[in-house]
């Protein structure tokens, strides 16, 4: 890991460290972020779509009769975020873990809204997984959805509420949690699936004896996508399983069976990323064996040398000693013979390792 990393790591969570609880402090790296505010307040019959300039403009929506989806993008502006707050009534320990992007996911049921924390992950452009925490605070009639920055994986949802597509502008605002909940876990999907190419590709180059530095650096950044997949995964099954015994007022008994849907999804995820880690140990197990087996071919081959060597080298040692009365010294064809008798010993020995097929 890189000094720099290491740092910023450090000095996000020394933030936090000697503040009072509920404090607001921003532990994300995204502070250049801009303030972007949009709702989309919506019935069976009508829907309102519009990007907001200010916090105020949303205190409102918390009255109607419709159901809103308030969706605000920067963590980083804590004044904003706590004038939301104190508005909707949400706790300051709520917004703390808002603006603390190294949440755990985790769920929490207060008297009038319940409050979630989910890692929202997608591939970017270059095939790199992007991880951000998303918060959603559930009311009677809306739903806030909090993130770091720009870019989600909602888009489906705005395009449902905007042309009336399926059962969302038809229930309440527990529907609308669960259709963001799931968009986030359908991700996930998109995700174990590169992650599988991934994994058919190395397997490929492991197979074709392929073993260059850049297979390691794969294998290495695979088990740290996995890892960061399956943390994300695992508590995700604690908070629909809590959602689905709850028997909070504010989500409908029908959208259980919605919410039921959903876990037996990340149940799939996660049984998958399971696999997938094992995959990836079996990869690094059969990138050490290839490492090993091509060490030993080379061994091989160099031990070979070496044994047919030994007795050309006995013979040429006993030649090249300076005693004179040497027999073979004086023999007219001795060189000529000395080198058939090597060539022959050469040659026998190629053909022994050959029947024995160490060669």
């Amino acid at each position: 890991m890189g000094k720099s990393k290491l740092k910023k790591r450090t000095q996000n969570y020394k933030k936090q460290v000697g503040q009072i609880p509920g404090a607001l402090v921003y532990t994300g790296t995204k502070a250049a972020s801009s303030l972007f505010i949009e709702t989309f307040d919506y019935n069976t019959n009508t829907f309102t779509e519009k990007e907001l300039q200010n916090v105020e403009e949303a205190y409102g929506f918390k009255s109607t009769n419709s159901v809103t989806w308030i969706n605000l993008n920067g963590l980083n502006h804590i004044n904003e975020i706590e004038k939301l707050g104190k508005h909707y009534n949400l706790h300051p320990l709520v917004l703390e873990d808002i603006v603390s992007t190294n949440q755990r996911p985790k769920i929490d049921e207060y008297e009038n809204y319940i409050f979630l924390v989910i890692k929202m992950m997608y591939y970017d452009d270059d095939e790199k997984i992007v991880s951000e925490q998303v918060s959603f605070i559930l009311g009677e009639n809306y739903v806030i959805s909090l993130q770091e920055a720009e870019g989600d994986v909602f888009d489906t949802i705005r395009e449902r509420i905007r042309q009336s597509k399926g059962r969302i502008r038809n229930l309440g605002s527990d529907y609308l949690l669960y259709a963001l909940i799931d968009s986030v876990v359908d991700h996930y999907y998109a995700i174990i699936e590169t992650m599988g190419n991934k994994i058919e590709d190395l397997e490929d180059h492991l197979f074709e004896g392929i073993t260059t530095s850049e297979v390691t650096t794969e294998i290495q950044s695979l088990k740290r996508e996995v890892l960061k997949v399956r943390r994300a995964i695992f508590p995700l099954r604690e908070i629909i399983n809590r959602i689905e015994k709850s028997e909070n007022n504010l989500i409908d008994e029908k959208t259980l069976h919605y919410f039921g849907d959903v876990y037996d999804h990340i149940i799939q995820v996660s049984d998958t990323i399971d696999i997938y880690r094992e995959m990836i140990w079996g990869l690094m197990d059969m990138y050490m064996t290839t490492i090993s087996n091509r060490m030993n071919e080379v061994m091989k081959v160099l031990t070979i040398i070496a044994t047919i060597f030994i007795p050309l080298t006995f013979i040429a040692g006993i030649y090249g000693m300076n005693f004179k009365n040497i027999p073979e010294l004086d023999y007219k064809y001795g060189y000529h013979v000395l080198w058939v008798v090597m060539i022959a010993i050469f040659l026998g020995m190629l053909y022994y390792f050959k029947r024995k097929k160490w060669l």
